[in-house]
């Protein structure tokens, strides 16, 4: 066992051979890419069966009989759609009770394939702001090729056309929402200063209709070290009001209430009043209530608690909670939901969903279970309308159960109503799902999820898929495409719930932060050999996939333990642990990881950079699968480019495949999603199966 990776050879403070690599536009790095995309394509894209695959995998991503997932806006169900024959979407919209139809017919509202070629501009989709009660004004963001950064356009929901004259912000990582008809709260680019280093908002300003943008009004502004600040309004009839929130990093914030203008024209306006709950915990105003989840003990409450008090006295003083949820070793908060007088909260036992809906009325809170829910499976709120109705929206979904959408309305007893059900898109029969715990080196219980075979003849080639970072739990949910090209061919599909997720509650992500990073690589380790010690597969076989973070899991797993797996994928990934912070925005993630800048937390990052810890002494390495993205502009794709030179520089076999477009999710469409997925299973099934 690999416990602290050794340094790699050579002084880290040397220059770095492949800065040049994070010159994202450089033609030079264009050209190294096309090279190494040349390559990849070359060795996978001609294995027998690749077509075969990306057609499958294309034919789930495209069915018309796949969920149309819904908000509602006043009278309309609106919904964002992608298929054959709209390769960059269309957002549309229905009633519902033409959405209870088994196929219901749909408005569009905007044709995004329509618009980028007439814009000539590969516009991808970004979302919405409708503006309340009416839900005629919407505020439409545009990302262009799937970028984080995007264009906001004001849209007419009655004419269905893009405002002339209306607001309008240029590309940027604009924070914006409605105040009124001629006002909105907006964080953008307002020159030097005003953004985060991360590149986020600093400023929050209101913006009057026809004013020009660099003239509206600032009403609040963050520290120059801080991430973001936003401001947003309440619409709720008869609690209107306004807030602020300063983002002082990842996991500490503050929130303010912005006191009503003053009637004098002239009269200075009151300071912001701060809401006086911890840093670290979550909180939001509903109606008259203020609901705070603690991340650290708080009132005698422990971390992991969900608390309610009446918004009025907690500001005039009073501290005293109702205690909605309090954590146990195996049961933790996975969130909360208003409808107009009700409280939809979920919780996970043991990662497996719970759900009740809490009252508030004269002598307390009253629960009641939301049953339905089966062992080893997701529930998660969709939607709520919690102005207007107690109307909600569920879904339930599990590893072999394609999911079903449910809608209810809280304090009645029908019992609510199956409106959509997702189609059973592989074959499970003789497939199984079992939960087990690996014990961790410091003797720490990891639960993972296996899926495969009920009647497992030997060892077989499995994917082991984890994250580890910035409270993401690894639930149980319905893949289409994990089970077409990988589950149905006889592979065997691993979830880890490692440490920096949620699945136990804040502490289960504080063990893993920072310095305790490692926590997570150990964790991942541990379910490996688990894997292996119950036979379900062989290092040989065995590949591992993580995106994002999880590439980070990816690359530190790679380098530290690399006997224990066959093949590695990792998607977007962060692998420079000394250089994250300046690159994009990785100055936010400080927070989880510590900051290469300060000499107490550089020799811990220095100990788990993947980037840095790559060395030719020890095991070899298993092959390796990089893929990233030139227009993601939150994990530079220079992390995977540099990956890639540095093996390819010591000898170890690397593919290396990077999307000029597709932002941090790798892909923008359906077509792009396909490839992708039929390179990674390709990439794995021949590598960990070679006799096949």
């Amino acid at each position: 066992m690999n416990a602290e990776a050794p340094a790699a050879s050579g002084p880290h403070t040397a220059p770095d051979p492949y800065l040049w690599l994070e010159d994202v536009a450089g033609e030079a790095a264009l050209d190294w890419v096309r090279e190494r995309n040349a390559e990849t394509v070359a060795a996978l894209t001609g294995a027998p069966g690749f077509k075969t695959l990306e057609r499958e995998v294309r034919e789930v991503l495209d069915d018309d009989a796949r969920i149309p997932y819904v908000v509602r806006r006043g009278r309309h169900l609106y919904n964002f759609w992608q298929d054959a024959d709209r390769l960059r979407g269309i957002w549309r919209r229905t009633t519902l009770e033409e959405y209870r139809t088994e196929r219901s017919v749909w408005e569009t509202v905007l044709d995004l394939d329509a618009l980028a070629e007439a814009e000539d501009e590969k516009w991808a989709w970004a979302g919405s702001s409708v503006l309340a009660p009416a839900h005629r004004h919407a505020l439409v963001m545009l990302s262009r090729d799937g970028a984080d950064a995007c264009v906001v356009r004001e849209f007419d929901l009655e004419t269905l056309e893009f405002v002339e004259g209306g607001f309008h912000v240029d590309e940027a990582k604009t924070r914006a929402g409605w105040i009124d008809r001629d006002h909105l709260w907006i964080g953008t680019d307002f020159g030097p200063g005003s953004l985060s280093p991360s590149g986020y908002p600093l400023q929050v300003r209101r913006w009057r209709r026809g004013t020009p943008l660099d003239q509206a009004e600032k009403v609040y502004e963050g520290r120059p070290a801080d991430l973001s600040a936003c401001g947003w309004r309440d619409h709720t009839r008869g609690f209107e009001r306004d807030f602020v929130s300063r983002q002082i990093d990842f996991w500490n914030q503050e929130l303010f209430l912005l006191p009503d203008a003053p009637e004098a024209p002239d009269a200075p306006a009151a300071p912001p009043l701060k809401i006086d709950v911890p840093d670290d915990a979550v909180a939001s105003v509903h109606r008259e209530w203020l609901i705070v989840a603690p991340r650290s003990p708080w009132l005698g409450h422990p971390a992991g608690s969900l608390l309610a008090f009446d918004f009025d006295a907690f500001r005039a003083g009073t501290r005293t909670p109702h205690a909605l949820f309090t954590p146990d070793a195996h049961t933790a908060l996975a969130g909360y939901s208003w409808t107009r007088n009700h409280l939809v909260v979920t919780t996970r036992a043991d990662v497996s969903s719970r759900m009740e809906l809490l009252t508030p009325g004269p002598d307390g809170w009253s629960r009641a279970p939301l049953a339905g829910v089966p062992p080893l499976s997701t529930a998660s709120v969709v939607d709520t309308d919690p102005d207007e109705s107690d109307e909600y929206l569920l879904e339930l979904t599990g590893f072999l159960q394609p999911s079903t959408l449910l809608r209810g309305t809280a304090g009645t007893a029908d019992g609510g109503e199956s409106l959509k059900q997702a189609p059973a898109l592989f074959d499970t029969a003789g497939m199984s799902v079992a939960q087990y715990f690996a014990v961790s080196d410091d003797g720490t219980k990891v639960p993972y999820f296996v899926i495969g075979p009920e009647d497992r003849p030997g060892p077989g080639p499995t994917l082991l898929y984890g994250y580890g970072g910035f409270e993401v739990s690894m639930v149980p949910q319905y893949s289409a495409v994990t089970g077409r090209a990988w589950l149905a061919r006889g592979g065997t599909y691993v979830l880890a719930g490692i440490r920096g997720g949620h699945e136990y509650g804040p502490a289960w992500h504080r063990a893993a932060l920072g310095a305790d990073r490692v926590r997570a690589f150990e964790d991942f380790a541990a379910v490996a050999r688990d894997l292996t010690a119950r036979g379900i597969t062989t290092p040989a076989q065995l590949g591992i996939e993580g995106g994002s973070n999880g590439g980070l899991l990816m690359g530190a797993v790679l380098t530290r333990d690399p006997a224990l797996f066959g093949a590695v994928v990792a998607h977007v990934p962060l692998l420079d642990m000394l250089r994250f912070h300046e690159l994009l925005a990785g100055a936010s993630w400080t927070a989880e990881y510590g900051n290469p800048d300060d000499p107490a937390d550089r020799p811990h990052l220095e100990r788990i950079s993947p980037y840095h810890q790559v060395r030719t002494d020890g095991p070899p390495y298993p092959p390796v699968l990089l893929l990233t993205s030139t227009r993601d502009d939150r994990v530079h794709p220079g992390h995977a480019r540099k990956m890639a030179a540095r093996l390819r520089e010591h000898g170890h076999p690397v593919l290396f495949h990077e999307h000029l477009g597709g932002g941090h999710a790798g892909a923008t469409d359906h077509r792009q999603t396909a490839f992708n997925e039929a390179l990674v299973h390709t990439f794995l099934w021949e590598r960990l199966t070679p006799q096949r």
